[in-house]
C-alpha cells in the first residue's frame, strides 16, 4: 500500500486557508503560528510535486490541483468525524449525540417541546439543535452535518434521491386577526371576505407562504389579488403586528398556542376551508448516524 502524501492535520490546514481567506487567519483560527502553516503546505507542495496556491497576490487562491485536494480532502475529514462519532457511539451504547435540523418556525415553536420530552426520556443524549431554512437544513442533512431534521417545506429536487424522505404530522395554519377585529364576532368567513382584509406576511421566498399559496389556490382563493399591508421575516413580528391591530395573516397553529390560550388573538375559521401543511423527517440513510437518532 502506497504512502499518502498528505496527513489529517495538513487537509484541516487547507480547509482552515480557503475557509479564512488567508494564511494568518487560518493560523489564529486554529490556534498555531503563521510559519507552522506556511511550513506545512510547502511540505505539502513538495510531497505533491505541485503548486496549491497562486503565489501571483496576497490572497489565498487555489489552483486546480488544490481545488481538486479540497473537494477530496473535504469528503476524507468529514468520514473521520463520521468514524469517531461512531467509535464515541461504541463505547458508550447508552449516550452518544444527536444534531437534530429543523425549518424555521417548526425549530422555533414545535422543536423545543420535542427535544425536551427526549431528554426527559434520555437525559444521557447530547441533543443539539440547528434552525435554518428548508433548503439548507435539507443540505446540511445530506453533507452529514446534521443527523435528521423536521421540516415544513419541499426538499430541494436535487437532493430527493439522497435523502430519505418520512411525513411526521399535519401541520395547520390558521388566519389570526385582533380580537377588536370585526370578523373576531362571527364563527367563520367567507373566502370572498379575504379579500377586504389587509394582511402582515413573511416575504414571498418563504416556505409557509408559498404552503398557503399552494393551499388557497386549491380551494379557488387567489391569494396574488390579497393586500399586503406590510412583509416582515419573523413570526414573532408578524403575530406582534397583528395583535397591533396593522392586519391579518397567516401561521402556524404551534406559533399562536400561548396568545390563544390568553386570548390576545383571534383565530378566524374560512368556511370550508382548512390550511394544512404536512411536517416530515429527513435522515440521509447512506451516513453513518448516531445510535440517539
Amino acid at each position: 500500500m502506497r504512502d499518502l502524501p498528505f496527513t489529517l492535520d495538513q487537509l484541516r490546514i487547507l480547509k482552515a486557508i480557503v475557509k479564512e481567506g488567508s494564511f494568518k487567519k487560518a493560523a489564529d483560527s486554529l490556534y498555531v503560528s503563521q510559519p507552522a502553516i506556511s511550513l506545512q503546505i510547502q511540505n505539502l507542495e513538495k510531497q505533491l510535486n505541485m503548486p496549491l496556491f497562486e503565489r501571483t497576490n496576497k490572497k489565498a487562491t487555489l489552483t486546480e490541483a488544490g481545488n481538486l485536494l479540497l473537494r477530496y480532502g473535504g469528503r476524507i475529514l468529514a468520514l473521520c468525524e463520521e468514524t469517531c462519532r461512531a467509535i464515541e457511539d461504541v463505547q458508550n451504547l447508552q449516550g452518544g449525540s444527536l444534531v437534530i435540523g429543523a425549518s424555521q418556525t417548526t425549530g422555533t415553536y414545535l422543536m423545543p417541546r420535542l427535544i425536551g420530552l427526549f431528554r426527559q426520556r434520555y437525559p444521557q443524549v447530547n441533543v443539539q439543535l440547528q434552525v435554518h431554512s428548508t433548503r439548507l437544513i435539507s443540505w446540511s442533512v445530506a453533507n452529514g452535518q446534521v443527523d435528521l431534521a423536521v421540516i415544513g417545506g419541499e426538499v430541494p429536487s436535487e437532493l430527493k434521491e439522497t435523502l430519505k424522505i418520512t411525513s411526521y404530522a399535519e401541520d395547520e395554519l390558521a388566519l389570526i386577526l385582533p380580537t377588536s377585529h370585526i370578523f373576531s364576532k362571527v364563527p367563520d368567513i367567507q373566502k370572498e371576505d379575504l379579500y377586504r382584509l389587509r394582511f402582515i406576511a413573511l416575504d414571498t421566498q418563504s416556505t409557509i407562504r408559498k404552503v398557503i399559496d399552494k393551499v388557497l389556490h386549491q380551494h379557488d382563493i387567489d391569494s396574488s389579488r390579497f393586500k399586503i399591508e406590510m412583509e416582515l421575516n419573523s413570526i414573532e413580528a408578524i403575530k406582534n403586528a397583528v395583535q397591533s391591530g396593522l392586519g391579518a395573516a397567516f401561521v402556524s397553529v404551534s406559533a399562536i398556542a400561548k396568545e390563544l390560550e390568553l386570548g390576545i388573538l383571534h383565530w378566524a375559521r374560512i368556511k370550508n376551508v382548512t390550511i394544512k401543511r404536512m411536517l416530515s423527517i429527513i435522515i440521509n440513510p447512506n451516513r453513518y448516524k448516531s445510535k440517539a437518532a
